[in-house]
């Protein structure tokens, strides 16, 4: 069996890359930037790379992408985590809310955001999770009444990351009370900056606009916003989802900081503690096995397969990659690891939102459960 790269996809990452390293400065991190530092950085950032088509490389070419496949989305996502992710917001537009436009957008949709979107013009937010509906996602309350040839929306939308700077929100909302929930959810292209729209920062102890709280109280939201049919949002969230759980390839960024750790091992004279040497070859295996669970579901995708369960496996090992890196960094740094600045603390951000973002990892164990053992009970 050949695991190798074929010739025109190593030669790909070789090319970004070089581009990489000729455009950013050392030692680059876009995860540690505050928001706005991001938004303004991405947008210029993102200009270079749409002018090589690298911003949307597996998109068909009328909507300015390559219509390269699934390895070289990996490819991508591996060496722009492993630089610090210079796109910062911009993966979300690129991973996910294009592609949900080119599956159900209408051609004024398509011709508008695609547009934005490729060029790395627009910042985008998700409003998808609510109190009392997060892991959940299906239990959202957030209401959109017919008006005529509007929608009047009314709702709250929690943990809003880029809120604070995006210029759309990507809106789920309720459209029927009478269909199950999963059958009268609908997809709203809401501006930000739309009278109704009240977006608040929620303090936490990451960076600032980490974490935001959308409000929509009387928002008239044309029929025109609405992406794909009233009450048909759900099977397109979740082809999304799957996406968005893989989209980003978290487990490069906790191998490449398990490789400081390991330096920062090495510097103090702790290779020989049996208890540091057990936690960095836990946080390797730990990165090892989810980069090949990524693998896994790039080849059933390049294959035309839905890689659901296979995508939840994968996230679940990513969190715990990022976890056992995190435990690696407190096998070295022991108490000094909670202080401002240290590799511990650093990395304590990153594995406890990992367990979080698009969706927790009790609930990605939950899916698990029920495909397999719902799959025996047939």
């Amino acid at each position: 069996m050949h695991f190798d790269w074929a010739p025109e996809e190593a030669e790909f990452r070789r090319d970004l890359r070089a581009f990489l390293e000729a455009e950013l400065p050392a030692d680059f991190d876009g995860f540690a930037m505050e928001p706005e530092e991001q938004k303004e950085f991405s947008k210029h950032f993102a200009k270079k790379l749409a002018e090589k088509r690298w911003l949307t490389p597996a998109w068909p070419r009328e909507y300015g992408g390559l219509a390269q496949g699934p390895w070289e989305q990996l490819i991508l996502s591996e060496e722009m985590v492993e630089h610090g992710e210079p796109r910062t917001a911009q993966y979300m537009c690129v991973n996910w809310v294009g592609p949900a436009l080119i599956l159900a957008g209408a051609e004024e949709q398509k011709a508008y955001h695609l547009n934005r979107i490729s060029r790395g013009d627009v910042v985008w937010c998700q409003g998808f999770s609510e109190p009392g509906a997060g892991s959940d996602l299906a239990s959202l309350r957030t209401r959109a009444v017919r008006d005529g040839d509007d929608y009047i929306i009314n709702g709250e939308k929690i943990w809003t990351s880029y809120a604070d700077t995006a210029d759309y929100c990507f809106l789920l909302a309720r459209t029927d009370t009478e269909g199950g929930k999963h059958g009268g959810i609908s997809i709203f292209l809401v501006p930000t900056d739309a009278p109704g729209v009240t977006i608040t920062e929620i303090p936490s102890i990451f960076s600032k606009g980490a974490f935001n709280q959308c409000v929509f109280k009387d928002l008239r939201a044309p029929a025109e916003w609405r992406l794909g049919p009233e009450n048909g949002g759900w099977p397109i969230i979740r082809q999304l989802l799957v996406n968005e759980r893989v989209g980003v390839a978290r487990f490069r960024r906790a191998n490449t900081f398990l490789a400081k750790i390991g330096e920062a091992a090495r510097e103090a004279g702790l290779l020989d503690d049996p208890i540091v040497i057990d936690a960095l070859a836990k946080g390797q295996a730990a990165c090892d096995a989810a980069r090949v669970l990524i693998y896994r579901v790039v080849d059933e995708r390049a294959k035309g397969k839905a890689p659901d369960v296979t995508a939840y496996t994968y996230r679940v090992a990513t969190i715990r990659s990022e976890r056992a890196v995190y435990e690696a960094a407190m096998a070295v740094e022991g108490a000094g690891g909670v202080l401002k600045g240290s590799l511990g603390a650093m990395q304590f951000g990153h594995a406890l939102a990992a367990g979080v973002a698009t969706g927790t990892l009790e609930m990605q164990l939950n899916l698990i459960a029920r495909a397999v053992i719902g799959r025996k009970a047939q």
